[in-house]
């Protein structure tokens, strides 16, 4: 009876924990479903376009990691002006961070479009190269408006209003399928553009995100009076050095993750086209996973954050550890999927009718089916990272996770998957046994972190009452 009385003081708080996270599992589900459906139709056009589109997605991936990451310090700070009722530090948090975001899109932007010639030097194969930049071009310059987006996301997430973002995204998904097979296939009198076409796709579809979302936010009560009338050039320094202190280093902090993952395509791009396209299948099956674990993120960050506003230190714990045990669950369900059929999920990226292309194709199938084993394993650690790491970021406790990140993925993981994903050990898999490393390695530490500060917190509390 005493254990049940223990587990219902989490599992009470599932339902609404989910109700905050769904939408932005589906919302973040949504992201990485443009890239599923891409990966889908290039992958009907072969294994040279895929890996191509894997090749420049890796570029992708490192400055949407650092967009996204130094995007998430706004969703904290407003969940604690949201529960201490600070109208005005709401207002500063959204438009300084709408600012800084819509800057850092920019240079982004710029900064992958004149990295391209780094292709040359990274020992990819040539005609995946070749693929690769003209689609890079476009879909780089959608940074601008995804990191925009990003801003005013994780604003409607700190206001608790998750169900918004999730309907941009929708919608945008909906634009990006019929873009994309409109312009990849020719069809409609339009020209065949193959992965261009793509290209083009995810940027129309991140370009209505934005003006879906602030035209939403502005009409909705409970965020009009902080979004509107805005005076956009008058700044406090102090609310941009907090932004940026907390924003720079999430975005670190995702950066060594992200790119712990994109090294593992570019490890794969040694190996050959093959390895390549396989392993960007796996991780593509990997991430949508990973989705709804970063939705129990933003939930642990945004509650956490609304009882550090409050300062009530123990009901936070009590929330954090409800949504740990919600993600762990979610984490055991997706392990035994993975395991079940890693074998059959990746014939949905090929086209095993292509003649020309079939013995390429069955082995891209047989090396995506053994890294998903690997994903099998790695689905507890991944979640229980990227939810506690959501739920320091509520404390706006930034700097010693970094470092704990750092360690992790780039002491830990990349020396692995460096030595045992070569042809002469493990190939891929050892790659992804690397990735298995760092996650777990991670998972630990920061554990260890959240359950060390929280406690700390109560007992300062306690001391002082």
């Amino acid at each position: 009876m005493n254990f049940k009385l223990n587990i219902s003081q989490y599992t009470s708080e599932f339902k609404y924990n989910w109700k905050l996270a769904a939408p932005v599992m589906l919302g973040m589900l949504g992201h990485t479903f443009v890239s599923f459906i891409d990966n889908i139709m290039v992958g009907q056009l072969g294994t040279a376009e895929l890996a191509a589109v894997s090749l420049g997605n890796s570029f992708m991936f490192i400055a949407m990691s650092i967009g996204i990451g130094f995007s998430t310090a706004i969703t904290p700070l407003i969940a604690e002006a949201d529960s201490s009722n600070n109208l005005q530090q709401a207002r500063s948090t959204y438009k300084h961070g709408l600012f800084l975001c819509s800057t850092l899109g920019i240079v982004l932007f710029l900064g992958i479009f004149f990295s391209k010639p780094l292709m040359y030097l990274m020992k990819q194969p040539k005609e995946v190269v070749e693929l690769a930049i003209p689609y890079l071009d476009l879909v780089a310059f959608s940074l601008i408006p995804l990191v925009t987006f990003q801003a005013i996301k994780q604003f409607s997430d700190g206001m608790s209003m998750t169900k918004y973002p999730m309907y941009a995204t929708l919608i945008a998904n909906i634009v990006n399928i019929v873009l994309n097979y409109i312009l990849i296939f020719g069809k409609f009198g339009f020209p065949e553009m193959g992965i261009v076409g793509a290209a083009y796709g995810t940027l129309a579809s991140r370009v209505i995100m934005v003006i879906y979302l602030w035209l939403t936010l502005r009409l909705k009560e409970r965020s009009a009076r902080i979004v509107k009338d805005i005076k956009i050039f008058v700044f406090d320094i102090l609310m941009i050095k907090k932004i940026i202190n907390l924003g720079s280093l999430s975005a670190m902090q995702m950066f060594f993750e992200v790119a712990i993952f994109t090294a593992a395509i570019w490890l794969s791009g040694l190996l050959g086209k093959n390895p390549q396209a396989a392993n960007q299948i796996a991780l593509n099956l990997a991430s949508m996973t990973f989705m709804v674990a970063m939705g129990l993120s933003v939930a642990s960050m945004i509650r956490v954050g609304n009882q550090k506003g409050l300062e009530n230190y123990k009901e936070l714990r009590r929330i954090a550890f409800s949504i740990f045990l919600l993600g762990t669950i979610f984490a055991t369900f997706f392990a035994i999927l993975f395991f079940i059929f890693h074998k059959s999920l990746p014939n949905i990226y090929v086209d095993l009718s292509d003649t020309v292309n079939y013995n390429d194709n069955i082995e891209v199938i047989t090396i995506a089916s053994k890294l998903l084993i690997a994903a099998a394993f790695f689905q507890l650690s991944d979640s229980i990272q990227v939810v506690v790491l959501g739920a320091l970021r509520g404390l706006q406790d930034v700097k010693i996770p970094t470092i704990l990140t750092f360690i992790s993925y780039w002491v830990v993981g990349f020396p692995i998957s460096y030595f045992l994903g070569t042809e002469e050990m493990y190939g891929s898999f050892g790659i992804w046994l690397g990735l298995l490393a760092g996650l777990t390695t991670a998972s630990i530490l920061l554990f260890i972190r959240f359950n060390y500060l929280t406690l700390k917190l109560i007992e300062k509390k306690h001391e002082l009452t």
